[in-house]
């Protein structure tokens, strides 16, 4: 089989959790364990930084892939969920996995693959882990992708454990209190391993401090700095910086310092390609691509639109099923006019489902690249568009 039909097999024969939900989830670390055994990957040589948490795990990841590039280092990085490209989740210094490696890999281990019944994300993590052996990277970025305990992912045993933050999401599967979703993600803590907290919260510090105690590991809460310098305009990236500033200092190299801190924040698309977080994607009017997807990711939204400049506001907005959606569009400005698309999959929230959720008149189109270009042709070139409430809208619309 040649690349297309490799990829097609990966993503539609392999149950993935962002199209199918719950029933995807395949919680648990058996399976990963057994299949790297009987492929005989050793991981060990690797140089891991584990990165969890409920929002700004991806961009987190992404400034500490980009920080340790501008200091000479080769750098893997497994993130997910991708926005047009499987091959997104897996790269080397900004270069995506190369098609021929995911051919032959797969053609290598179909039986194997099948055997233990591998979910997508599964495949997918083991494939980095292939990868990243096979180039030899100095150090590999593994971004956590759901909860952490039960993630695949926590098979590693990494040089740093990271937590950006902790707030509601996947509470179906996390549970529906903090503490019990903070137990979840505490879960990647590891002995012998340091451990890093993006953001401090009085409920729940408590729950890492006692994990960390536990596995015997020295843990640290990156500090609020004292003049509130900004590295990014866009607010809710500034924390997720320093998160990454500070995780890639605690790695104590002599290659990292001021110079190339400040380059690699400079140059984060350029090193990562780094979207979706408040993307600028269009201009008279303005049209801007954010992913949030949870109550707050649209807090930071809410924030964002505070500081911006616009004569009115447009907002475009898909979900999955079964989102408090009438909670998320309370956070953003009465003002705005809201439009609904679908995001065309099982999973997407229907017509019907945000009628029985909200309330008055609902505007909506099914397609959502019709629908963009309908409210482009009604808004001034002073207006914002905003595009938001899923990762899946980006390719809808823009390919």
């Amino acid at each position: 089989m040649d690349y297309n039909n490799i990829e097609n097999w990966i993503l539609s024969r392999l149950p993935s959790y962002q199209i199918q939900g719950k029933k995807a989830y395949n919680p648990g670390l058996n399976n990963v364990i057994k299949f790297i055994k009987h492929i005989n990957l050793s991981i060990d040589c690797l140089n891991m930084i584990h990165v969890g948490g409920t929002n700004g795990k991806g961009s987190t990841s992404s400034y500490i892939s980009s920080i340790l590039q501008e200091s000479k280092y080769r750098v893997g990085i497994f993130t997910s969920p991708h926005f047009y490209d499987f091959r997104e989740r897996i790269k080397i210094n900004n270069k995506k996995i190369n098609k021929t490696f995911i051919v032959d890999f797969v053609k290598d281990n179909t039986s194997i693959i099948e055997k233990f019944k591998l979910s997508f994300f599964e495949l997918s993590f083991c494939l980095s882990l292939a990868y990243f052996i096979e180039n030899r990277v100095d150090y590999a970025i593994i971004e956590v992708g759901l909860g952490g305990r039960l993630d695949a992912t926590n098979i590693i045993n990494p040089l740093i454990s990271v937590i950006t933050n902790i707030s509601y999401d996947h509470s179906d599967i996390l549970g529906n209190t903090l503490d019990m979703i903070a137990i979840e993600k505490a879960g990647i803590f590891k002995k012998n391993s340091q451990i890093i907290i993006g953001e401090r919260n009085n409920i729940i510090d408590k729950i890492f401090i006692e994990k960390a105690k536990e596995v015997m590991s020295p843990i640290a809460f990156v500090p609020k700095p004292k003049n509130q310098k900004r590295y990014s305009n866009v607010d809710y990236l500034n924390n997720n910086i320093r998160t990454a500033i500070y995780t890639c200092k605690a790695l104590n190299l002599k290659n990292i310092n001021n110079e190339s801190i400040s380059a690699g924040i400079s140059n984060i698309i350029k090193n990562t390609d780094l979207f979706g977080r408040w993307t600028t994607v269009g201009n008279r009017p303005k049209v801007i691509f954010d992913a949030a997807h949870n109550i707050e990711g649209f807090r930071s939204i809410s924030n964002q639109l505070q500081k911006t400049k616009f004569v009115k506001i447009h907002i475009i907005l898909a979900f999955i099923k079964g989102k408090n959606i009438k909670e998320f569009i309370n956070e953003l400005p009465p003002d705005a006019n809201l439009y609904f698309t679908s995001l065309n999959m099982d999973r997407g929230m229907s017509y019907n489902e945000i009628k029985k959720k909200l309330r008055g008149k609902i505007i909506y189109n099914e397609n959502p690249k019709n629908l963009l270009e309908t409210v482009k042709a009604n808004a001034s070139e002073n207006d914002l568009i905003l595009i938001t409430g899923s990762n899946f809208l980006a390719k809808k619309i823009f390919k």
